[in-house]
């Protein structure tokens, strides 16, 4: 079963908001994807179309941060070596998840559900560090490694990648801006090494399949990340102004009371 326009821009605007804000993009994809299916999961397959929004929201990333990334290939390429260190962890989790074939539990509203409230006490407890001084060329190899394990556990549902990283960052003294601009640097390479193995997945199934009958599904994949693009450089934006005013752990309110409410309509029905 292939989505609808609308049901692509429906989870474009919701990838959009949400992958920048710490309640997790995944999470709120999976979620919303178990209500629009109507207990059918299998027939509304989302993995594709989550990678190609993922897309997009990493042009935002991109655009956003396109001063500093050059700035990091031109003057601070000693950045370089923490970013690659706090990379490998997503990278090895990640493959070996797709490997194995366990990421098919990544797909699971209640695992979700569980998890949300996870991520809402992560937020709290980082509320309890407004931030150090150190700026993202100050961080040493152990640092970044331990902000990329813990980006690597966001690759479950649930966990927020930007809660889990920036709230590590400010925990070890990063300042806030810091913190947020290491957070989304190291996920350049993350989102699109996915992005790229999920693409060459695409163009071989159209390949095997009808070229006509696909090419509506791809111009609708291509509105999508269009959408998430410029929903998610409005919520970038909004992110870095309330980490500034020091509102990072309101985002909890959300994350807490929406997973109890998924887990629940899980147990429930």
């Amino acid at each position: 079963m292939e989505l609808s326009l609308l049901e692509i821009a429906i989870l474009a605007v919701v990838q959009g908001i949400t992958e920048f804000l710490p309640v997790s993009s995944s999470g709120h994809l999976v979620i919303l994807a178990a209500i629009m299916a109507d207990g059918d999961m299998e027939a509304f397959d989302v993995s594709d179309v989550n990678i190609v929004l993922h897309g997009g929201t990493l042009l935002s990333i991109l655009v956003f941060y396109f001063h500093r990334i050059m700035r990091l290939l031109r003057e601070d390429r000693q950045l370089i070596g923490p970013l690659i260190a706090a990379t490998i962890p997503a990278v090895v989790i990640g493959l070996g998840l797709k490997a194995t074939g366990a990421d098919a539990a990544l797909s699971s509203p209640l695992l979700a559900g569980c998890l949300l409230p996870v991520t809402g006490a992560i937020l709290i407890w980082a509320s309890y560090h407004s931030g150090g001084t150190t700026k993202c060329e100050q961080l040493s190899y152990k640092q970044a490694l331990l902000i990329g394990l813990s980006q690597s556990l966001a690759i479950l549902p649930g966990l927020s990648r930007s809660g889990t990283t920036i709230s590590t960052g400010l925990r070890l003294g990063l300042t806030p801006i810091a913190a947020a601009t290491f957070s989304f640097l190291m996920a350049i390479p993350v989102i699109g090494g996915a992005c790229l193995l999920e693409i060459l997945s695409i163009a071989k199934d159209a390949a095997l399949s009808d070229t006509f009958s696909n090419a509506g599904h791809l111009r609708n994949l291509a509105i999508g990340a269009a959408i998430a693009y410029t929903v998610g450089l409005a919520s970038l934006w909004l992110l870095v102004r309330w980490l500034e005013r020091g509102r990072f752990q309101y985002f909890a309110w959300w994350c807490i009371p929406v997973g109890c409410l998924v887990i629940a309509w899980q147990l429930m029905f």
